[in-house]
């Protein structure tokens, strides 16, 4: 008979780290070309202040991610629309190795938009796996100001 051990703390670590950010519903938003980054509540849209046991939560363990990219344009009567694209990578990913995927993906969705009509740009990643609906994207994006921010200095 094989004995398993009692307490895996690693694993526990991760367990506790899992529930705070679905308890929480953490995000990572990131609009250009103000260059803002942040956490935000995905389902609130509400920002979340970052806090070294949320960040260590959402970069030292891996998840399954889901990245949302987004172009925000403006037409010439004034109209808003946008091109999104959502992509969930398979398997377990750090944060720091995210970076391929969601540059591949955002370069692109930005090639493709009419440079006359964008007005901003950006990308949303979760640290689980949740589909998001153009609403609540939407609604992140205009909770951090996509559609009003200053360029960076």
């Amino acid at each position: 008979m094989k004995k398993r051990k009692p307490n895996n703390m690693r694993a526990r670590m991760e367990r506790v780290s899992r529930a705070e950010l679905k308890v929480n519903h953490v995000a990572v938003i990131h609009i250009d070309p103000s260059g803002r980054q942040g956490m935000i509540n995905w389902k609130t849209c509400r920002s979340i202040p970052t806090g070294q046991r949320i960040a260590e939560a959402v970069c030292d363990i891996a998840h399954r991610w889901t990245i949302y990219a987004s172009v925000q344009c403006r037409d010439q009567r004034g109209h808003r629309y946008t091109k999104s694209v959502e992509v969930a990578p398979q398997g377990n990913y750090l944060a720091a190795h995210l970076e391929d995927v969601i540059e591949d993906t955002y370069k692109t969705l930005v090639a493709e938009s009419n440079p006359n009509h964008r007005v901003a740009s950006g990308w949303i990643a979760i640290p689980a796996e949740v589909s998001l609906i153009e609403e609540q994207a939407a609604r992140m994006f205009d909770a951090v100001g996509v559609w009003n921010q200053q360029i960076a200095a």
